[in-house]
């Protein structure tokens, strides 16, 4: 049993806020990590209120076992938020969720854990998956991926310059040995970047695109941003925490878009309520404050958005 790593959750006290719990509303934290929100969020509910947990990580809902298994108002679901619509519906949800937070990117606990994969800082095993139980790991797929295919997602999703010329250096090296540890592959990407960031290890930005792709992360967060709006009730929250530019923009775009209703033909005799957005913007982004990033760095980078279902 793996137990459960020090995890300080990012803007804790404004994602809770942001949900604007009531003691007996029906709640979904769809990244449920080491359990921060999920504690703070079961505070606020009376004993009515049911909290909902996701998360593709199975150690993650281990942790949730030993955590809350005790509490009856909580449940966690081993899946992908991507899932949000067909779980809601088997338990009868669709349209009564209060609020659904997402805390989006990889945990810190998967992040420390050098077996997971999923950083070049310690040496482990090239896996990167965030649920281990199914799919391709990153050593897999970069054992079979043509060049062009690596240089389209490291460009696409890890925004790198030298995406190509990584790739290219990566299909050539494998074929005398293939790739199974983070730090080989670190070092050939640093080796294969004739420029350095200042402040950033050359390796960052092909780490970052490999565990998207190989998580189906921005996917996952379209499916599960679109089936939100049949799983909120009325006067519900979506509250959402991104962690780099890509996931930010998807969230942004989303929101803006539902906010402002239906394209209608002009002159059309129509109600105000039928040209309303599926959504309401609530106040502005938000960043993690100077405190909490002096204490968590982490939280450096987040940017939270809130939206509504109008009532």
């Amino acid at each position: 049993m793996t137990q459960a790593v020090a995890h300080a959750p990012v803007m804790l006290d404004e994602a809770v806020a942001a949900l604007n719990i009531r003691p007996d509303g029906i709640y979904i934290d769809g990244t449920f990590g080491r359990g921060g929100h999920s504690a703070r969020i079961l505070q606020a509910l009376g004993e009515q209120g049911a909290l909902l947990a996701f998360d593709k990580d199975a150690q993650a809902v281990e942790v949730a076992a030993q955590r809350f298994g005790a509490d009856q108002r909580f449940s966690i679901v081993h899946a992908s938020f991507a899932e949000l619509a067909e779980v809601a519906a088997q338990r009868g949800l669709s349209g009564k969720v209060d609020g659904l937070l997402l805390d989006l990117g990889v945990s810190s606990p998967q992040l420390d854990d050098p077996e997971r994969g999923f950083s070049f800082m310690n040496d482990g095993p090239l896996d990167m998956r965030m649920d281990t139980t199914r799919g391709q790991s990153a050593a897999d797929w970069l054992a079979t991926a043509e060049d062009q295919e690596i240089a389209d997602v490291l460009r696409e999703y890890g925004e790198e310059r030298f995406a190509f010329r990584i790739a290219r250096a990566i299909v050539e090296r494998r074929q005398t040995r293939p790739f199974t540890r983070t730090r080989d592959l670190a070092d050939l990407v640093a080796q294969s970047c004739p420029f350095k960031e200042k402040f950033k290890h050359p390796a960052t930005r092909t780490f970052q695109a490999i565990r998207i792709f190989i998580n189906r992360e921005l996917e996952d967060l379209q499916v599960c941003l679109r089936d939100s709006l049949n799983v909120l009730a009325r006067g519900a929250r979506l509250v959402v925490i991104s962690f780099h530019s890509l996931e930010d923009r998807i969230v942004k775009r989303f929101m803006r878009d539902q906010a402002k209703g239906p394209k209608l033909p002009k002159g059309l005799p129509v109600t105000h309520v039928e040209t309303q957005g599926a959504l309401r913007l609530v106040g502005k982004s938000q960043r993690a404050s100077e405190a909490e990033i002096e204490n968590n760095p982490r939280a450096r980078s987040a940017v939270l958005r809130i939206a509504e279902v109008p009532a």
